[in-house]
Parts: C-alpha cells; sequence; structure tokens
C-alpha cells in the first residue's frame, strides 16, 4: 500500500509594511510575531518623521515662541537675579531658536528614539533575558511600539487648533498622564514624577515586551518581558527625575 506523505505545515503569512502598522493597533500579537520573523523599521520611523514635521509646522503657526520663553523664564527660579535686559535678551534668542528645534525634534527625533531605545532594550534583554536578539529585530520591536506615539500627536495637533492660543501646556498637552492633574504650584519634581505615569508610556512598554517575548519566546514569557522594558523605563525615570531635583 502506497504511503500517504504527512503535510508539512504550512509558514505563516508575512504581514506586510502597511499591514503592520495598522496591526500594532488592532492585533499587536500577530504583529510583533511578524516582525520578529522578519524585522523592519523604515516604514514607521518614515510615518513618525512625517507626523512630527507637520506638528513641528503646525507648532510653528500657532504658537508663541516668545510668549512661551517669556512664561518660562518668569517661573524659573534660576533667572531670578537676572536684570530686565538679560531676561529680554534670553527671551528673544529663545523666540528664534525655538521654530528651530520644532522642526529639528520633528525631523531627526523618530531615527534617534529608535535607535537609543532600541539599543537600551537590546542590552537589556540580552544581559537581563538571554534574548540573543540583534539590532536590526531591537529597532524593529521599538520603532513599532513607538507608532503608538502618533495618537497622542494627532490628539495634540487637534487640541493646537481647537484652544486659544497661550492657553495650551506644551509641556503636558494632551493630558494622558498623572502630572496634568496635579495642581498648580507642585514641585517640578513631582510634577515630574506625575508626568512619567504616562497611559502612552505603559502602552509602549507593553508593546515592547510584546515584541521580544514573541523574538524569543523559550526564554521570555510575556511578563518577564514586560518586567524587562519596565525596568528599563524606570531607570530612565530615576535619572530624570534626579536631573529635575537637581537644576529645580
Amino acid at each position: 500500500m502506497a504511503t500517504i506523505p504527512a503535510v508539512a505545515p504550512e509558514a505563516q503569512e508575512p504581514i506586510n509594511h502597511f499591514g503592520r502598522i495598522i496591526g500594532v493597533f488592532f492585533s499587536p500579537k500577530e504583529t510583533f510575531q511578524s516582525i520578529a520573523r522578519n524585522p523592519s523599521w523604515i516604514m514607521p520611523v518614515v510615518l513618525m518623521t512625517v507626523l512630527g514635521c507637520v506638528v513641528g509646522f503646525a507648532m510653528n503657526k500657532k504658537v508663541d515662541w516668545r510668549d512661551v520663553a517669556s512664561k518660562r523664564i518668569e517661573e524659573s527660579p534660576r533667572t531670578a537675579q537676572l536684570s530686565n535686559e538679560q531676561k529680554e535678551r534670553q527671551i528673544e534668542m529663545s523666540a528664534k531658536i525655538s521654530p528651530y528645534f520644532a522642526y529639528g525634534f520633528g525631523l531627526l527625533g523618530p531615527i534617534l528614539l529608535a535607535v537609543i531605545v532600541g539599543a537600551a532594550m537590546l542590552g537589556a534583554y540580552n544581559l537581563l533575558g538571554g534574548a540573543s536578539a540583534n539590532f536590526s529585530v531591537s529597532m524593529g520591536i521599538v520603532s513599532h511600539a513607538y507608532l503608538v506615539t502618533m495618537v497622542s500627536s494627532l490628539l495634540f495637533l487637534l487640541i493646537l487648533f481647537l484652544k486659544p492660543p497661550g492657553t495650551i501646556n506644551l509641556e503636558n498637552p494632551v493630558a494622558a498622564n498623572l502630572g496634568a492633574f496635579l495642581p498648580d504650584g507642585t514641585s517640578k519634581t513631582v510634577m515630574a514624577l506625575g508626568a512619567a505615569i504616562d497611559l502612552f508610556s505603559f502602552w509602549i512598554i507593553f508593546l515592547i515586551g510584546l515584541g521580544f517575548a514573541a523574538y524569543n519566546p523559550k526564554k521570555l514569557k510575556l511578563g518577564s518581558s514586560i518586567g524587562i522594558a519596565l525596568t528599563v523605563w524606570a531607570v530612565y525615570q530615576a535619572c530624570r527625575l534626579g536631573l529635575t531635583f537637581v537644576f529645580s
């Protein structure tokens, strides 16, 4: 009798670049499994860069940078001893360079974010979790996880055009964190701590953990993988809070 050959399991169909963009929001598990098998990072970085430049353009049209600089200088204890002439010079300088910073952050921020955070996560997961990942895998996971920041950017654009000029808190415009609900007069250190408790940050942490767990499921369970991402975030926030305390 002729034997019937066993049917080999079909390989999962790869998700294309646009499918991955959508999948980050609606089917993250399958999307990050696809990214782990075949890493890519260019498309999310390009999309975030384009939106970042749009945000920079909108800010330069809607924000009075001189007014922003004036408020910051008046609220800063480090400039309390300056004369009116010195304050005015700082205000003028800040008002001139702020538009360039807005464009520069939108243009360079996404790629720098993907590289720096990708390197930090790669070191943490290989050292603490034994993930044995490479840089392209880390870049792919991190860049796709940070796509959720596009939601906050779109919300910021909406706020920018709906709210009257001069009423937007540029340091916390979307109010997706605890810092937005702290009363006026709260110390900068406590305000920075409140700002760290952020909905989008925890969303990103979850996605990064999901991505590395998908890359090496034998070494990394989802809970421990999220824990590593949370540890990196906590170290960063501790450094940030320390600097805020020293310079406040």
